[in-house]
Parts: C-alpha cells; sequence; structure tokens
C-alpha cells in the first residue's frame, strides 16, 4: 500500500510498522492508559526506527539544503528567515540550571525554552548550511543542558514544561545524533531522568484532576515528548504509548476529544470543531502545532496519523484556518467536566480571542496534505501562504506562546 495514498490510512488501518506493545514495558504502558492488547505481543521483536526520524527526514534535510544552495524560493526566504534570527548565532551561550521551574514562583523556563530554540536553530544551519560553528553551538547547548538539568518542578504548568520542551529537544538531540563532542549517551539519560516521568504521569494521573479538566494541548505536548523520547531512544514501548494515547487515550489529547464535532460538506469542504476552539484562537492554533508535531514525527516513523480516523486532524486544521481567515464556521456546544470533581462547564460561542494571531504551524498541514497527499486542502494552504515564509522561536514575541513549536516550516516542507 502507497503510504502518500490518501486512503492508505483510516479507523481500523494498519499497525505501526514496529508492531503493537512489543515489549512487556510497553504492554504495561498500554493498559495502565485502557487500551488492550494480547499477551503474544509482548513478545514481539525489538524496534528499528529511522533516524534522523521525527520532524525532519534525511529527505527534508537534503531538500532544503540543495534548494538553499540554488537560491530557489521559498526555500531562500526561509534561510533568510533563519539566519536572521538572533537565536541562530553560532556564539549562542547557553544559559543551563538544575531545576526549570514552570508556574508559581521562582519560574525561569524561559532560559530552557530559549536554549532550546536556539540549539534548533543552529542544528538547521549545520545542516543546511554546513557551517561547523553553528553544528558545535548547537551541541554546546545539548551538552550544557544535559549535564546539569535534574529536575523540572511548579504548579501543574511543569507538566507543560515537561511536553513542550521534551518534544523539542529530544528533536534538536535527533538532528545532532553522530556529531563529534555530541554526549548523546548522557542527554538520553536526561530525556528518560526528567522528562518522560512528568510526561507519563501527566497521561496516568492528570494531576489527580477529572481526566477531562486538561486541554487538549495538555495531553498533545506531553504525548509528543513521549513519542520523540521513544524515537531518540530506539525505544518501541514508548513511542507505541504515545500512538496507542492518540488513537485510545482517555484524556483531550485523543484524537476523537481533540476534535468532538464533524461537519460535513461545509461550503464544499469537511469540518472539525476543535476541542478548545470555544476557549481563544492563541491556544487552537498551538493545537494544530501540537499535533501536527506528532503526526509528523509518526509519518517519519511509517505511521499515518494524519489520516487517522478520516483524516479527522485534517478536518479540524481547516476549520481552525478557516476561522482565523476571518469566515464563518459552524459551533456546537462543547461541555466538559472540570476540576477534581468533574463539575460540568460549557462553551456556546466560538472564541474570538486572539483570532487570525499568527504562528509557525501552517507549513507543516499544508506541505503534508496539499503536496505529499495531494488533497485541496483549501483553508490551511491559505493560512499557510499567508504567513509565509515561517520563522521560529524569537519571531512571534518574547513570551512562551512564540516559542511552543520550533518553526521554520517553509525551509524545511516545502515542496
Amino acid at each position: 500500500m502507497s503510504r502518500t495514498s490518501p486512503h492508505a490510512h483510516h479507523e481500523g488501518g494498519r499497525v505501526s510498522r514496529r508492531g503493537l506493545l512489543k515489549t512487556a514495558g510497553g504492554l504495561t504502558a498500554a493498559l495502565a492508559l485502557g487500551a488492550t492488547a494480547t499477551a503474544t505481543t509482548a513478545d514481539a521483536a525489538p524496534a528499528t526506527f529511522t533516524h534522523p526520524g521525527m520532524l525532519h527526514n534525511a529527505g527534508d534535510i537534503n531538500r532544503a539544503k540543495v534548494r538553499v544552495a540554488a537560491g530557489d524560493d521559498p526555500w531562500a526566504s526561509g534561510w533568510r528567515r533563519l539566519t536572521a534570527n538572533s537565536h541562530s548565532v553560532s556564539t549562542w551561550t547557553p544559559r543551563p540550571t538544575a531545576t526549570i521551574i514552570r508556574g508559581g514562583t521562582g519560574e525561569n523556563y524561559p532560559q530552557l525554552y530559549n536554549d532550546i530554540h536556539a540549539a534548533y536553530q543552529n542544528a538547521l544551519r549545520w545542516h543546511v548550511g554546513g557551517t561547523a560553528a553553528n553544528a558545535d553551538c548547537a551541541v554546546r547547548i545539548l551538552n550544557a543542558w544535559s549535564a546539569t538539568l535534574t529536575s523540572i518542578t511548579g504548579n501543574a504548568d511543569r507538566y507543560l514544561a515537561a511536553g513542550l520542551y521534551g518534544w523539542q529537544f529530544a528533536n534538536v538531540a535527533e538532528l545532532m545524533r553522530g556529531y563529534a563532542g555530541f554526549d548523546l549517551g548522557r542527554f538520553k539519560t536526561m530525556m528518560l531522568n526528567v522528562f518522560y516521568p512528568l510526561n507519563d504521569r501527566f497521561l496516568r494521573e492528570h494531576n489527580d484532576a477529572c481526566i477531562t479538566n486538561y486541554w487538549a494541548n495538555w495531553d498533545l505536548c506531553n504525548m509528543a515528548s513521549i513519542m520523540a523520547i521513544g524515537i531518540l531512544c530506539d525505544d518501541g514501548a514508548k513511542y507505541d504509548q504515545a500512538v496507542t494515547y492518540f488513537k485510545s487515550g482517555g484524556g483531550n489529547g485523543q484524537i476523537q476529544r481533540a476534535v468532538p464535532f464533524l461537519y460535513s460538506g461545509v461550503e464544499g469542504y469537511d469540518l472539525g470543531q476543535w476541542q478548545e476552539s470555544g476557549r481563544d484562537q492563541g491556544h487552537t492554533v498551538m493545537g494544530m502545532g501540537q499535533m501536527g508535531a506528532l503526526c509528523e514525527m509518526a509519518w517519519n516513523q511509517g505511521d499515518d496519523l494524519y489520516s487517522y480516523d478520516g483524516r479527522r486532524f485534517m478536518k479540524a486544521a481547516q476549520y481552525v484556518a478557516k476561522y482565523n481567515l476571518n469566515m464563518n464556521v459552524p459551533y456546537t456546544t462543547y461541555t466538559w467536566g472540570s476540576g477534581q470533581n468533574c463539575s460540568q462547564q460549557s462553551q456556546t460561542v466560538i472564541g474570538s480571542g486572539s483570532r487570525g494571531q499568527v504562528r509557525p504551524v501552517w507549513a507543516m498541514l499544508h506541505y503534508h496534505y496539499g503536496r505529499r497527499l495531494l488533497l485541496d486542502d483549501k483553508y490551511i494552504a491559505q493560512m499557510c501562504f499567508s504567513v509565509a515564509p515561517e520563522g521560529g522561536g524569537g519571531d512571534y514575541g518574547t513570551t512562551s506562546g512564540g516559542f511552543d513549536q520550533l518553526g521554520f516550516g517553509t525551509l524545511m516542507y516545502a515542496k
């Protein structure tokens, strides 16, 4: 079956090429999340992962390198956006600390997200431009943190930090895998000991709250971190934990809860209401980036979550793009259980706050649905080109929202 066939994957589609839950650890993790499995699947062979195989595969990297060298747009304009960003300088000095705090008193987490984005941008400059000084800078940042960071704490927001910065950090390490001087073993240990336990605990316990209390983004960033750590560490159980949660988890990051309502044939297009649409558009667009990152990483390991359940995510992205292009979309009252006692709350109208906000999430989605699959993604495409070329951390303000995605999709995904 062709991986790029628009009908290749759907509800009940093929199993991950690693097979489901191929180790006892994977079986335990899945059962803890309410999945079902048979005992025989626990004995399957260990996973074989593709590297680099998270947000960028070898083909993406080579295409960007060739196109930028030739001066072709839109890659060249994406490259100029990267080289103009102050985080991409090879002289960036990391500021690692033993404890990262997000939420409550003593917050210092901007130190972490600024350094991660600097490392990512330097890694891209090395892969695309070939400059060793940028690679050395990325490795310097990665090594500094893996030698220093021992805990992530704060109030409930510590789970956001562990999720968001977990998948982002793992992506940088994946890009620098095998580079001279990079202590990959120590970095893996940091990801397994500092990030993964928080990611796993959140999906299992949801900070002791009602399972629907937390917005989809909270689940999604922790799912993405678990998937990224699984790929980085060649750990099939962790990878499958994330995929299983996407399909059948109990919280709002599960695809049918993240996109609770579907609308067929609205002005010729199928749409899907996003779980946070009644909240505001800043967090809704953030959701496009978090689920997009999860789907892109899975795609590069041979699993098509983008098309899962009748391309449910595409319908949501079309809905979110259309509304943020200042067009009307249908809205169904969204009701959920909140707090520790699941007290009922409802949102009766779509949230207009931050409508039209620019975030670098759309290129990844358009170049998948519109170019890889050759589907009519009208609204996603319009949003993609209206905000191109995409920048990254540092180009969308100094607060955390501008660092929730790694960005530079025009450079790395244009086809």
